[in-house]
């Protein structure tokens, strides 16, 4: 998919606009992508199961609030360019966000704002590969209400640092390490 001429200056909503691309391989253009005015990114890529590669380098992520299974079920990528680089500061969903992300290895979330967070179920659930996220450590949960199964599936992780995680808004923990065999 070509869409390096797309103008998306005045997109306020890319809400699952690759949604079940399933023989999507490669989207040219979207490092180009203006998302400075999008406040929603649900499910955006969710079910792009052969993509293995996103450059999201230049997306401008600082009034998104909803990023819900944003990358859910891409089972075969193995890089998301730049998402270290996003400005999370107003998402107040991450439910699901890398879900059966099943190849991914390594996560660089270190610039990620996570304090007006409510609801992280799922977020790393059967993420079979991952075997680091980095600046996991650095995550405010103080709004967390839900962590169900939050790292579930987690097959190759074996270390996570949650010390900072405050959890007295938490009200589920079901399985949430369940089947993380290596932790």
């Amino acid at each position: 998919l070509n869409l390096s001429n797309f103008d998306t200056t005045n997109v306020t909503d890319m809400g699952l606009m690759f949604n079940e691309c399933h023989e999507l391989k490669e989207i040219k253009g979207i490092e180009n992508f203006d998302t400075s005015n999008v406040t929603n990114m649900n499910a955006m890529f969710q079910k792009c199961n052969v993509l293995e590669f996103l450059d999201l380098s230049n997306f401008d992520t600082s009034i998104v609030s909803d990023m819900e299974a944003m990358f859910s079920y891409c089972h075969k990528l193995k890089e998301i360019k730049g998402i270290e680089n996003f400005d999370t500061s107003n998402v107040t969903n991450m439910n699901a966000m890398f879900q059966y992300c099943r190849e991914l290895e390594h996560l660089n979330l270190t610039n990620f704002d996570t304090s007006n967070v409510t609801d992280m179920i799922f977020m790393f659930a059967f993420c079979h590969k991952l075997k680091s996220i980095q600046g996991i450590n650095n995550f405010n949960t103080s709004k967390v209400k839900d962590m169900k199964a939050m790292f579930a599936v987690c097959k190759e992780i074996e270390y996570l640092d949650l010390s900072n995680f405050d959890t007295s808004n938490v009200t589920n923990m079901d399985c949430m390490f369940s089947y993380c065999f290596k932790l």
